[in-house]
């Protein structure tokens, strides 16, 4: 029976870290296009990005007046790999 109480308890805080990475990958998605949007390097908006998540990765994208950020890395606890997580967030270009 203990086993299985580890075994539930590992699951259950395994989840929870994998959701509070995904909560600083959509801020930092947020604030990476916000950064783009007002006229600042990709290369700065990532380097922060990676910064706040560790190993991700930083896509730009423009879509019509929108700048958008995309952010990508990897989605493992410490025993499994779970492949990758992903968040975009937009923000007007120019800085309007």
């Amino acid at each position: 029976m203990l086993p299985v109480v580890v075994l539930v308890l590992a699951l259950c805080l395994g989840a929870l870290q994998l959701g509070a990475r995904q909560l600083r990958l959509q801020d930092a998605a947020a604030d990476a296009a916000r950064a783009v949007a007002r006229g600042e390097p990709a290369s700065s908006a990532a380097g922060r990005a990676a910064g706040a998540v560790s190993g991700a990765s930083l896509a730009v994208e423009h879509d019509a007046d929108l700048v958008c950020a995309v952010l990508r890395a990897p989605a493992s606890t410490r025993w499994i790999d779970l492949g990758e997580q992903s968040a975009r967030s937009c923000a007007l270009g120019g800085g309007r």
